[in-house]
């Protein structure tokens, strides 16, 4: 009886072992209609049992391994030219076979917003799509998401072949590129996607890189300690803090409290027009109301009357003395106006009640504080100060943003994909980092090299975006911290095989995403051209190389002249120059082309000592290029104190 029993646990063991028995299988970037890098040796890795033996066979070659102690196994391809459609298959107690997979170059499309930025909404989107079938372009695109420790796993995604479908919700910008380079080099094209809106460049570099530049030391430590668990924790506690417990339910509407006469003496104060979370409110989505008293004068019946509020994020219901006058869904950036019917206002006190509904992020009012108004007649009732405030509804949407500290997005977006062979990369980003433009000459040169030793593929090329133009034009010279940002990215192309591509002549005043993404596109593929494919070809606007001051010109000599220096436009002068003595005092320039040199002068400058171009977040009458119709790199010859001088990420 014994020996029967010990029997039945060696069989009920032995069949539970092998029902448990780890399939192998292969990293996540690794699926059928794949792009492998070319002319490379490319590693393969996945997991399986510890020390099953493991089988890779391509190209009618066969690759052996056996999993470490902890499951994990690699093999290493041999180089192999550009070709396809191949057959790939991993066997260990299973068998895997991917299809279709095309041998070419991949690269790495990644940054914030205008990378991410999709096809769809790109200029000409409708006819862009529908010639978007290149079956030798593949995609892949990484989920948004961060994370306090590196991953090696990413989810539920997929190469996917380029067609109208595929295409329409991929980067422009990527595309664009991908589509150059294919066309003209006639080889397959992998383009892997990996950005996020609104995020800054230490959010995209690891732990050990970071922490290693001087003045972040002290970051090891904080993000070693940190929990994206504990902090969604510590989140929610704070705001019941400041707020007290959630409502269980919205009660807003029923219970009246957009009537005067409802109690508000227990409600909280705001001071507004403001984004509630930058004023004491963190993390806090869901339905906000607000309330203020005003009191008019009399001779209202005859007067027009509108209540100005500016943009608000997301949705509103406004009343006036109890009377619904105005109502917006989804619409942050749509300015509100409402007109207030006859008879609604009396002398004496009124009173404005606002439910803002924001779903997710930030929420609140947008408008400056003098455009945050009351208007009747022409008489005009500033609105900005206190407000009661009262929250009816959480969002329990608490979450870590990219932002809260360097390396989330390295970690999640990044490090699953290492060391996924690769031709190189292609970044468009800077915008968030414009606040500490100077300290960018730092941290991002320091990003390019922390790919490099982690992919450990060389000095692959990494070519990038200069920040376009935006904003409000100047109406005279002054500092900028996006032309800090510029000159810190212009700086980083000392680093070895890097490149930089103009969108200082294609942005919008006031649009921070323009459209015309095909010319970035463009002019990265004619960077990778010259550094990744080494084509003797023009891949430049004009880039300053020195200043010589006589009397009161100051003659600018420049590289990467191409065929000569050119004006774009009607104009018969060059724009966007300025220039200063040595009181640092700048003015606007006259400036013309003699040659290859721009020459410089303003009258108020007798004896200039230092010159800038296009340094302005804006510079909307820039004109210099070269003939083939390349944008000059804004620069300037003085090394003065910046606005951005000091600014870290502490700040």
């Amino acid at each position: 009886m014994k020996g029967f029993k010990v029997l039945s646990f060696f069989l009920v063991f032995t069949f539970v072992s092998n029902f448990t028995k780890a399939e192998v299988k292969l990293a996540d970037i690794f699926s059928n209609h794949m792009v492998l890098q070319r002319n490379l040796k490319l590693k393969i890795w996945g997991t399986a049992d510890a020390k099953e033996k493991v089988k890779v066979t391509f190209l009618g070659k066969s690759y052996r391994t056996k999993a470490d102690n902890n499951g994990k196994w690699q093999v290493i391809l041999k180089p192999m030219d550009a070709g396809g459609p191949f057959e790939m298959t991993v066997e260990g107690t299973n068998k895997l076979v991917l299809k279709d997979i095309l041998i070419g170059d991949v690269w790495v499309c990644s940054g914030q917003s205008n990378m991410k930025w999709k096809l769809k909404r790109a200029k000409n989107a409708e006819e862009e799509i529908n010639m978007a079938n290149y079956p030798n372009i593949r995609f892949f695109s990484v989920p948004e998401s961060v994370s306090d420790t590196p991953l090696n796993t990413i989810p539920t995604e997929s190469w996917e072949v380029c067609s109208p479908q595929t295409a329409t919700n991929f980067s422009a910008v990527g595309y664009f590129f991908g589509r150059d380079i294919h066309l003209e080099k006639n080889i397959p094209i992998g383009l892997i996607n990996s950005n996020y809106g609104g995020t800054c460049v230490e959010a995209w570099t690891s732990k050990e890189s970071f922490t290693k530049l001087d003045g972040y030391e002290k970051y090891k430590q904080k993000i070693e300690n940190f929990s994206i668990e504990k902090e969604i924790v510590r989140k929610k506690e704070a705001l019941k803090e400041k707020i007290g417990e959630f409502p269980q339910k919205a009660i807003g509407i029923t219970s009246k409290w957009m009537l005067p006469e409802t109690d508000k003496s227990n409600w909280l104060s705001i001071k507004l027009p403001a984004i509630w979370e930058r004023v004491g409110f963190e993390d806090l989505d869901g339905l906000v109301w607000f309330s203020k008293d005003v009191n008019l004068d009399d001779n209202l019946n005859s007067k027009k009357a509108t209540l100005h509020l500016g943009g608000i994020d997301d949705s509103d219901i406004v009343w006036v003395n109890g009377v619904k006058v105005g109502e917006t869904n989804w619409g942050f950036n749509k300015k509100r106006v409402y007109h207030i019917p006859d008879d609604v206002l009396k002398k004496g006190k009124n009173n404005i009640t606002i439910r803002v509904q924001d779903r997710q992020r930030p929420g609140g009012f947008r408008a400056r504080p003098k455009d945050f108004a009351l208007k009747i007649g022409t008489d005009k009732i500033n609105l900005s100060g206190t407000w009661k405030l009262k929250v009816d509804e959480v969002y329990e949407n608490f979450e870590v943003l990219p932002n809260e500290l360097p390396s989330l997005l390295y970690n999640a977006m990044i490090h699953p994909l290492i060391p996924y062979g690769i031709r190189g990369v292609i970044w468009y980003q800077g915008e968030n980092n414009a606040g500490r433009g100077k300290d960018y000459a730092i941290t991002f040169p320091n990003l390019i090299n922390n790919w490099r030793k982690d992919w450990n593929q060389g000095d692959f090329p990494f070519l990038f975006v200069q920040l376009a133009n935006f904003g409000a034009p100047a109406k005279k010279p002054s500092n900028s911290n996006w032309a800090e940002l510029r000159e810190s990215q212009t700086k980083t192309l000392e680093l070895k095989n890097t490149a930089m591509a103009l969108a200082i002549d294609i942005g919008k005043a006031y649009d921070i995403h323009p459209k015309n993404k095909q010319d970035v596109g463009k002019r990265l593929a004619l960077a990778a051209r010259k550094v990744a494919y080494k084509e003797d070809i023009v891949f430049s606007g004009p880039k300053y190389k020195s200043v010589e001051f006589k009397g009161n010109k100051a003659y600018i000599s420049f590289t990467h002249l191409g065929s000569g220096l050119m004006i774009k436009g009607t104009e018969n002068e060059v724009k966007e120059f300025t220039i200063a003595g040595k009181n640092k005092q700048f003015y606007k320039a006259n400036a013309k082309i003699e040659g290859n040199k721009i020459v410089v002068w303003a009258n108020q400058v007798k004896n200039p000592t230092a010159v800038r171009f296009a340094w302005a977040n804006n510079p909307a009458e820039f004109n210099l290029y070269n003939k083939e119709e390349l944008p000059a790199i804004p620069f300037r010859t003085d090394n003065w104190p910046g606005i951005t001088d000091g600014k870290t990420f502490d700040n």
